[in-house]
């Protein structure tokens, strides 16, 4: 007789794939981070790359867990962050997509992506990508119950240089609908007077392309927008101090305005 057997991808002693602040939190925010951490679980070796490789930007996103946590830390948000490298399974991708699970990023091969089967995808799908999902979709259901209102927040940092192209933008929305908010992340961002505002730039969020945004804001017509900054700056503690206290500053003000036009009740 065949029994079959599914891989177990995590160990009973690793980190478990979500982090979670402020869970309790009344906070109209929500705030999500699908490329927080760089872990890789230990029974992929790394995936056949060099310390200074999972240090770059195709593994995670560069500084934005310090804006993160110190954001949802001033707004007294829930954040509901991801801490296993997108190497592994991007969480902000369909299964579909070639970045699900890359065998390339940007220029480098990635070996431990090379050939994997069928039973090896399923499990990085369950193991770090389901948990995640799971959890906020947990999260917004219990808030639709208890109608409180929520302003979804996706947090990304983007890398200054891709593919020999520099990218001009500090800071840019990323959105499909948004309901209400990117118009007003945009002028409030341009406001600020110095920055490079990106308007769906550097990215365009599409079904094709992006998960989180698509099913978790779109699909229940929440008010939400993609945020990414530029990695330069925020590398350092100090930046994420200085990005956190303007974006915290910010959606205070845009809470206001969603409260004044009713499209946010409390």
């Amino acid at each position: 007789m065949t029994i079959s057997f599914t891989p177990s991808l995590l160990d009973a002693d690793e980190v478990t794939p979500v982090r979670e602040d402020n869970a309790e939190s009344t906070s109209p925010f929500l705030i999500t981070c699908d490329h927080y951490g760089r872990l890789i679980p230990a029974s992929l070796s790394k995936l056949g790359l060099s310390a200074d490789e999972l240090e770059r930007h195709i593994a995670w996103d560069i500084g934005i867990a310090g804006v993160a946590t110190r954001l949802a830390k001033a707004l007294g948000a829930h954040l509901i962050a991801q801490r296993y490298s997108r190497l592994v399974i991007d969480c902000n991708r369909p299964f579909e997509s070639p970045g699900s699970i890359p065998r390339l990023s940007e220029a480098t091969a990635i070996p431990g992506n090379d050939g994997i089967d069928s039973d090896e995808v399923a499990a990085r799908r369950r193991e770090i990508f389901a948990p995640y999902h799971t959890r906020i979709a947990q999260t917004l259901d219990r808030r639709a119950e208890k109608r409180m209102p929520t302003i979804l927040i996706s947090l990304h940092s983007f890398t200054p240089l891709y593919a020999g192209v520099a990218r001009p933008w500090h800071v840019g929305t990323l959105y499909q609908n948004g309901y209400g908010l990117p118009p007003l992340l945009l002028e409030l961002l341009r406001a600020e007077g110095s920055l490079v505002v990106g308007d769906n730039e550097p990215y365009a969020v599409s079904d094709a392309t992006d998960y989180t945004i698509p099913v978790h804001g779109e699909r229940r017509r929440l008010i939400n927008s993609g945020i990414e900054i530029r990695q330069d700056l925020i590398t350092e503690a100090s930046g994420q101090e200085e990005w956190a206290e303007r974006l915290a500053r910010i959606l205070r003000v845009v809470e206001g305005r969603l409260l004044a036009q009713g499209l946010v009740k409390r």
